[in-house]
């Protein structure tokens, strides 16, 4: 990234699948990421695991460029998957295959985490959407984030894509979380009083031989340790790429809000992480389907409304990013529900009408391979 205010970046994590049966592949074809590199340069790169991919927008100053980069990124990959019968799917769980079939990519870094984590690593068949935005000054980003935890189950509940495992229905909108979660250094960041406080607690575990670099400290939103950006590491992977760039609207804008009301000598309050871990969990468990808690008036909130207020909130910060149109755009997921909510309709609907599980999980596989590249 670069040293620029408010610039904005996003990584997604693919599935990749076998055209005709929609299975995770456990071995991607040699020359694979040799065409992918060759079309797409260092904006892809393997995952943890071998049927993983993962891409990077550039560093963008708009939305606009945002979007525009993630589509060429989603048809080149498509378009080279597809010369091995090969597809993919923007998702954060794969509705049916197994997790004990797959295998991590052989490189130094992941040999080393599928050894300290076990059946934990092994598991980790799910798959994320990271949204940088650029804020160089480190103190700031300390200061954001103590204040920014509070939206993380607000933008966790809008892009819910994990409500299978295995080819069961979880009962929670992203499953992932759960299995993220198992990792040590997840879930709500810790509060710091300055950049310094952060870089002690860091050191701590460096110095002790716990950490071999911060980049291992995987928490729901962190200072990035390789660009200069404050990285939310909440959300699912989107289906739909408009729900991906609505998401990376509202949150540069909860940012740029952040930041304004600093200036104007206010701040967002602080609340405690048992608080914003209910709502985290209830975001975890029913999306947007049900409610939030509002901390100030001590209540549950339907999402619907809280996606008013929220448009209320950012509306000054939208229309200076230029992005007004993708932050309202929030209420359609509300209208149209999220990748879960699809997966979940769908598969009950073939369910009624076929009573055969298989036949209801292939559609489910039908419409993400579909979604994922309908732009």
């Amino acid at each position: 990234m670069k040293n620029n205010f408010f610039s904005v970046g996003l990584e997604e994590e693919y599935l990749v699948v076998n055209k005709y049966n929609g299975e995770l592949i456990v071995d991607p074809p040699k020359g694979l990421m040799r065409d992918c590199k060759k079309k797409l340069k260092d904006q892809v790169k393997p995952e943890f695991l071998r049927s993983q991919i993962e891409v990077g927008t550039k560093v963008c100053n708009s939305i606009k460029d945002l979007k525009d980069n993630l589509i060429f990124l989603r048809k080149n990959i498509a378009e080279i998957l597809n010369k091995y019968d090969l597809a993919f799917v923007a998702v954060s769980t794969h509705p049916f295959s197994d997790w004990e079939t797959q295998k991590h990519t052989q490189k130094r870094r992941y040999f080393n985490l599928a050894d300290k984590f076990q059946i934990v690593g092994r598991r980790l068949v799910i798959s994320g959407m990271h949204i940088h935005v650029g804020i160089p000054d480190n103190e700031l980003k300390i200061d954001l984030m103590n204040q920014i935890s509070y939206f993380l189950p607000h933008l966790l509940a809008l892009s819910t894509s994990s409500p299978f495992w295995r080819g069961e229905l979880t009962g929670l909108k992203s499953y992932r979380v759960s299995i993220f979660d198992e990792l040590p250094r997840t879930g709500l960041p810790e509060e710091f009083d300055s950049y310094d406080e952060y870089k002690r607690h860091i050191k701590i575990l460096l110095k002790s031989g716990v950490l071999e670099d911060p980049s291992t400290i995987w928490w729901d939103l962190r200072p990035n340790v390789k660009f200069p950006t404050l990285e939310m590491r909440i959300c699912d992977t989107c289906t739909s790429l408009n729900d991906a760039i609505s998401i990376a609207a509202l949150y540069l804008c909860i940012i740029h809000m952040a930041c304004r009301l600093r200036r104007e000598n206010k701040r967002w309050r602080i609340y405690s992480k048992m608080l914003i871990n209910e709502n985290r969990w209830r975001a975890q468990r029913y999306g947007i389907e049900k409610s939030l808690v509002d901390f100030g008036k001590s209540k549950l909130v339907s999402y619907n409304k809280l996606a008013d207020e929220l448009i209320v909130l950012v509306r000054k910060d939208a229309k200076i990013l230029n992005c007004e149109s993708e932050v309202k755009k929030i209420k359609n997921i509300c209208k149209v529900g999220t990748s879960a909510d699809k997966q979940i309709k769908i598969f009950k609907e073939e369910m009624k009408k076929t009573n055969n599980k298989k036949l209801a999980l292939d559609q489910v596989l039908k419409f993400l391979v579909k979604e994922t590249i309908n732009f």
